[in-house]
């Protein structure tokens, strides 16, 4: 098992410490945050850093990122050995009604889907909306 040190190193990212606190927060996420719900765990830290950081793992497919219809972007750390490729590691996300949370259900892959000569894919969003778990009891 990779450390966090080790595996920013493998992606060619300068371990930081804000770096390395960003990730672990995130890890302990079971839910995509928000660069709000970021800058509220980090209310110290300067907002730029924060989102160069978040965007940097995302160019190095260590997060991906979530449009679930809210018109707020979310964020989700990658699976163990994604690329964030269109045509292998498209999965489904839950987005709930009630609660506003939205999770990766990367259980579920989305097919490939092939669109018509001359087009090109630059990204695959399927979220389905509802009641989560938690939520429906």
């Amino acid at each position: 098992m990779k450390t966090i040190e080790q595996l920013l190193e493998s992606k060619k990212i300068r371990v930081t410490a804000m770096r390395l606190l960003i990730y672990k927060f995130l890890a302990k996420k079971e839910v995509a945050v928000t660069l709000s719900d970021i800058e509220n765990a980090f209310e110290k830290a300067d907002r730029t850093t924060l989102y160069r950081t978040v965007k940097t793992f995302e160019e190095k497919a260590i997060v991906h990122q979530i449009d679930d219809g809210t018109g707020i972007t979310k964020y989700a750390l990658c699976e163990k050995g994604c690329n964030c490729e269109i045509e292998t590691d498209l999965h489904l996300h839950f987005h709930c009604n009630n609660c506003n949370e939205t999770i990766c259900l990367t259980d579920h892959k989305i097919p490939q889907i092939k669109v018509p000569d001359g087009f090109v894919s630059e990204n695959v969003n399927l979220v389905v909306k509802g009641i989560c778990d938690k939520c429906s009891v």
